[in-house]
């Protein structure tokens, strides 16, 4: 009892001190996606981590209208518990090609829950310039903002350690990739912070220019006190590499060029999503096929490092899987979903 009670001492102290997003629950897993079957996000439950559930036969379970209201479509659905696990945030694209027909967008939304069910959210149109920002008049990564051309798949990364300009610490680091064609060449990774409410965000900073586009970042920190991401670059060699740093917004390396998910061939893949089943150091690493027809949404192993990709295996009793996050749920949580879906169900049978 006494080193158990030791090592979530140290589990606490060290998430205190570095950072990590709050892991909380031991009954099962939140699939939450941007359906393949249009620009929505939707959810899915697991007991295991492998064989999921569709919440709602798999339709929309925020309505894209009301909360991405520059394109009316959300994609890359990006969920985890709030700082103090009273709640929920989430980060989604906005963008909707089904109605652009074309991969350009504008701008993210900012959501946040107290039950997984009913969110409010904010939407940051970059067009607008530094005007949307806690900090306008802070030097720009651009010159004008409004010929901006993606701002593409965010994430979220708790940090404690950010502090603000009224001396209070603790802000969500946003993380995700932009693109301005009149000023830069490629896609590349840039960050933002937002305060604890959740609907302040501060100006783009670059988080790193290895040279060509990069896209779909997931961070993570690992027990080896490393920040590791995952991250699609689409030069060189293309695919879904590793990359690691001591710090969280700074001295990232290039990918590591040996090992890297290959086992896919010439399939391109993207949109990768890195968890841990409960009770396991080893991790699984959840990334889309986008280049079958149909598609195909994997789940393949790795180790305690993030390295060794091996054994991939399609998600099971997902409609329209696509890029999305995993997040570990209390059986309260996971018999809410349950049963909200089955109430659902039921009312739309009548």
């Amino acid at each position: 009892m006494k080193q158990l009670f030791l090592s979530a001492f140290l589990s606490v102290c060290f998430l205190s001190v570095w950072g990590q997003n709050l892991q909380k629950g031991d009954y099962g897993y939140l699939y939450c996606h941007m359906s393949d079957r249009g620009e929505f996000t939707a959810y899915a439950i697991s007991r295991d981590g492998l064989n999921y559930e569709d919440i709602i036969g798999g339709k929309a379970v925020i309505d894209p209208k009301a909360h991405a209201r520059i394109e009316g479509g959300q994609r890359d659905a990006f969920i985890c518990r709030a700082y103090d696990g009273k709640g929920y945030v989430m980060v989604t694209t906005d963008m909707c090609v089904a109605k652009s027909h074309k991969w350009d967008n504008y701008g993210i939304d900012l959501l946040k829950s107290d039950d997984l069910l009913n969110w409010t959210s904010v939407t940051f149109d970059y067009r607008k310039g530094t005007s949307i920002f806690t900090n306008p008049d802070a030097p720009s990564v651009y010159k004008d903002w409004s010929t901006i051309n993606r701002v593409w798949a965010p994430q979220i990364f708790w940090d404690p350690n950010y502090v603000w300009e009224n001396g209070e610490k603790g802000g969500y680091m946003i993380y995700y990739s932009m693109l301005n064609r009149p000023e830069e060449q490629y896609d590349r990774m840039y960050y933002s912070y937002a305060d604890k409410s959740f609907t302040r965000l501060t100006q783009p900073k670059l988080l790193f220019d290895w040279g060509y586009a990069t896209i779909d970042a997931d961070i993570n920190l690992l027990d080896d006190g490393l920040y590791h991401m995952l991250i699609k670059k689409e030069g060189g060699k293309p695919g879904i590499y590793t990359a690691t740093s001591k710090q969280l917004t700074s001295g990232w390396g290039e990918p590591v060029e040996n090992d890297y998910v290959s086992f896919e061939g010439k399939k391109k893949c993207e949109g990768s999503s890195a968890f841990q089943l409960m009770g396991e150091k080893t991790w699984r690493v959840a990334y889309i096929q986008y280049s079958d027809n149909p598609k195909h949404y994997r789940i393949c192993e790795a180790d305690e490092n993030l390295r060794n990709f091996k054994n991939p295996q399609d998600i099971k009793g997902v409609t329209g899987p696509q890029h999305g996050s995993f997040m570990r749920l209390t059986e309260a949580e996971y018999k809410l979903l349950k049963n909200w879906s089955d109430v659902q169900n039921e009312n739309a049978k009548k």
